[in-house]
């Protein structure tokens, strides 16, 4: 976060998800707006958050070392050309994700080309956190509602992430979507929760039920 220039966005808003290691009092000491999760899970961390966001265009940003902090005036720069969402790819040119194991980086590729190849996208990475898109996005899409992640949740016991649904439906409304290169270099805090066998479960089904649910 000391990396983040506060002069790059009107607005930083640091969501917590019930941390006990300081992270709340170290984040307000700075100045940042922050909002305490009632319900867990990444998706409920954004869609609690969405009434506090000021701007037009949002960055989710994941704080943990993976996504590196001078590309957020690159998406900036590409979103002013006009693009509904810009996506910091890991895997666009010469870019690299440090961070992949053989699983996460097969399940990346595999996730990916299903989209591309169900709704016609260009995506090179479609599941990627980083990301920026106008902030109207998230209630226009839908991705506010409960009804495009029950199912799946219900059936592979776990909250899923809106990243997926949102790279799909994206498409699907025919919006215009860019890619920047953007490496992931490997955490240096917190512990990886990855729930590899139930998201990837429920994103495929995402992937599937979207064709005939989502108009």
């Amino acid at each position: 976060m000391p990396k983040i220039k506060k002069e790059w966005c009107d607005q930083i808003l640091v969501s917590d998800g019930g941390s006990t290691d300081g992270t709340v009092e170290y984040a307000r000491e700075q100045g940042y707006f922050v909002h305490c999760q009632k319900r867990l899970g990444l998706r409920h961390a954004y869609s609690e958050a969405l009434p506090y966001i000021e701007g037009d265009v949002m960055i989710t940003f994941s704080p943990d070392g993976n996504c590196i902090p001078d590309d957020i005036p690159r998406l900036i720069e590409k979103m002013r050309e006009g693009y509904d969402m810009v996506i910091a790819s890991r895997y666009l040119n010469m870019a690299a994700s440090e961070d992949d194991t053989l699983v996460t980086g097969f399940g990346n590729w595999l996730f990916t080309g299903t989209v591309n190849f169900l709704y016609g996208a260009k995506y090179t990475d479609a599941m990627v956190i980083y990301r920026a898109y106008k902030t109207r996005l998230f209630s226009e899409l839908d991705l506010d509602k409960d009804e495009g992640y029950a199912m799946p949740e219900r059936l592979f016991f776990t909250v899923l992430g809106i990243e997926p649904l949102l790279s799909v439906r994206a498409v699907k409304r025919g919006l215009k979507i860019g890619e920047i290169p953007s490496d992931e270099p490997p955490r240096i805090g917190g512990d990886a929760k990855l729930q590899v066998l139930r998201w990837g479960a429920g994103y495929y089904f995402q992937f599937w039920r979207e064709l005939l649910f989502w108009k």
